[in-house]
């Protein structure tokens, strides 16, 4: 073993288990066999056979590690990092089961995601326990044993991917690989006090994927942390020309947290958490942080829209898709499954064709109401998992339970969004809660940087494990690559009037910062709207005016651009922050005898006083 930073000897309770602790051993000489073989020893410590269904054998393990060459993570991003994949993704040579033993096939090659993640230079090590054919939330519908939940065994493991969310929060692997599609990557996370990533549909391929839903199914990520799981979420994220289902998207980059001056919130009828008093408190001390911490204004939204896709998930199409999935086996082999999942999966003979389209009309209703929601927010923050049922609860009644644990998560794939659960302040009775960050398709980078800040804010440790939760690396406030800077002062700030445009673009708010002192804005003539006039003057001689810099892919920049009215144009600001990025300034010419401003210090601030 390798010195710690100490200069004591490491021990193999000393290895860490995120991606970056990790590299800054290996980067001390740390050897990586010395990391599975923890891993290996700690799965065997757990005393939880639930957690996987089959391991890679060592030596191969050990093999795969020696053929990674030296550590090299600009090459490698993952070099050496060992990871758990869900038994219904592919992985090369072992079995997947998809929780059915009679279902079970040996793939010849890895599902595209998990190719991707063992090119960066990931090491697979299992394969993990999940609620069969990936249906179900409580993590219980499996023929093994149950996984039990990290932080309390009493409770559910929370699911479709059980094992999966363990094996991250006992600290076995820095990551593991689930699936969602009605919230199975978020659940489980919530119930074990880690980060689950779901990313925006389609930007991970599932090709070598056992579908649940094909048309709504994410490749997820669990992880300690959300710089761990961004650095996963980067590097499988991609086009698959082989997956019908794959679709193109901006990723970004994460950047600090900029200030968020309105997150949405389920009005208060709209928080159900089915009499469990300390899911109810731990939600408010969470949004206590919101506003105390991050001076976040909450914003109370009606949730009946997003309740009402909720519904959908189990009604026509979406179980017939479940149903045609595995439409051979259940036709065949029907009493191999486990008997809630054939209880659920065999609704689908109850609906028709015409009863499927009725469903789809309906949810393009849905979507067009909700798609207002996301003028006026920046987010909408949710109660990852409402309560948290017992083992005996679930047994005693196998359905009310589970489909409590959906009423946050069953929503967002339906309607195209991206979510990120998060860790958040522990439940006075000691289990786990938290937070889930949810925002349109293509968010997934402001849902990082937001969620990144609000975990270091509210977590102590990782998981159910003794180590502290890592300080979040430095990022630079800066645009991402293929994106330009673009200020604006005026109905563009973020929950202002047009700011829906700028989201519509693929705009990502980097930070809130003044101009230097050396600008007045004004009242332009005409409207209603009133419009904001911002003109350059003499260094000293005007105001700092309150500016927000949001980053927008070079195609949206320019569609922008293109649209702006004379006497508007694009220039250059001066910032207080020093940077210079393109924003919106006025022809002097235009504000003769225009009312000016400037004394407010910002648009939103004028605007505000004449209410």
């Amino acid at each position: 073993m390798q010195p710690r930073p100490d200069g004591e000897p490491m021990t193999k309770r000393d290895i860490p288990i995120d991606i970056r602790g990790l590299h800054d051993a290996y980067a001390r000489g740390l050897d990586p066999v010395e990391v599975v073989e923890r891993a290996f020893d700690a799965i065997g410590e757990t005393g939880d056979p639930g957690i996987f269904i089959s391991l890679v054998d060592r030596s191969v393990v050990r093999k795969a590690v020696q053929k990674l060459g030296p550590f090299d993570q600009a090459a490698k991003p993952l070099w050496g990092v060992p990871f758990a994949v869900k038994d219904n993704i592919d992985v090369a040579g072992m079995a997947t089961t998809a929780a059915c033993p009679a279902f079970a096939y040996t793939p010849k090659a890895d599902a595209d995601a998990v190719e991707r993640l063992i090119a960066a230079g990931a090491i697979p090590i299992g394969k993990t326990n999940l609620d069969q054919f990936a249906t179900g939330l409580a993590g219980v519908r499996t023929p093994y044993p149950i996984p039990k939940n990290a932080i309390d065994a009493t409770i559910v493991p929370g699911g479709s991917s059980s094992g999966s969310a363990v094996a991250v929060a006992r600290g076995l692997v820095p990551f593991a690989l689930g699936t969602d599609t009605a919230g199975s990557g978020r659940v489980p996370a919530g119930l074990n006090n880690i980060v689950g990533l779901k990313p925006s549909v389609g930007s991970v391929s599932t090709r070598g994927v056992v579908p649940a839903c094909a048309t709504l199914d994410c490749v997820s990520v669990f992880a300690g942390t959300v710089d761990d799981a961004w650095a996963v979420y980067e590097i499988m994220a991609g086009w698959d020309e082989d997956d019908p289902f794959s679709r193109p998207i901006v990723l970004g980059t994460l950047h600090p947290a900029p200030p968020l001056p309105a997150i949405g919130i389920p009005r208060p009828k709209d928080q159900n958490f089915f009499g469990d008093e300390a899911a109810r408190a731990a939600w408010r001390a969470s949004l206590d942080i919101l506003q105390d911490r991050f001076g976040a204004k909450l914003v109370e939204i009606d949730m009946t829209p997003f309740f009402d896709t909720a519904a959908l998930l189990y009604e026509g199409p979406w179980v017939a898709e479940r149903y045609a999935a595995i439409r051979t086996f259940i036709e065949t082999r029907a009493g191999d499954m486990h008997p809630v999942t054939r209880q659920i999966v065999d609704k689908a003979k109850a609906f028709s064709a015409a009863d499927a389209f009725g469903s789809i009309y309906r949810l393009a209703e849905l979507r067009r109401m909700t798609e207002r929601v996301w003028h006026g927010i920046s987010m909408l923050a949710v109660p990852t998992a409402p309560c948290a049922p017992t083992l005996d609860e679930v047994a005693d009644d196998p359905l009310g339970p589970n489909s409590r644990l959906g009423t946050y998560t069953n929503f967002v794939n339906l309607l195209d969004l991206a979510a990120l659960s998060v860790p958040g302040p522990f439940r006075k009775d000691r289990r786990a809660a938290g937070l889930t960050f949810i925002g349109p398709r293509g968010s997934d980078a402001v849902l990082a940087s937001f969620g990144r800040a609000f975990h270091a804010a509210t977590a102590a440790i990782i998981g159910a494990t003794s180590r502290p939760l890592p300080k979040p690396a430095e990022l630079p406030s800066v645009a991402p690559e293929g994106f330009l800077e673009l200020a604006v002062v005026g109905a563009h700030l973020s929950s202002m009037a047009l700011n829906h445009e700028i989201k519509a673009l693929g705009g990502v708010l980097l930070r809130a910062v003044n101009t230097e002192p050396c600008y007045e804005l004004y009242v332009l003539p005409g409207g209603p709207p009133l419009r904001p006039g911002l003109v350059r003057v003499a260094a000293g001689k005007g105001h700092a005016i309150a500016t927000e810099v949001w980053a927008l892919p070079a195609a949206g920049f320019g569609r922008f651009v293109a649209g702006i009215p004379a006497p508007l144009g694009v220039g250059t600001l001066q910032l207080a922050d020093g940077t210079r990025p393109k924003g919106f300034l006025c022809e002097a010419e235009a504000v003769r005898g225009a009312r000016n401003v400037s004394s407010f210090g910002s648009w939103r601030a004028f605007i505000a006083a004449q209410a």
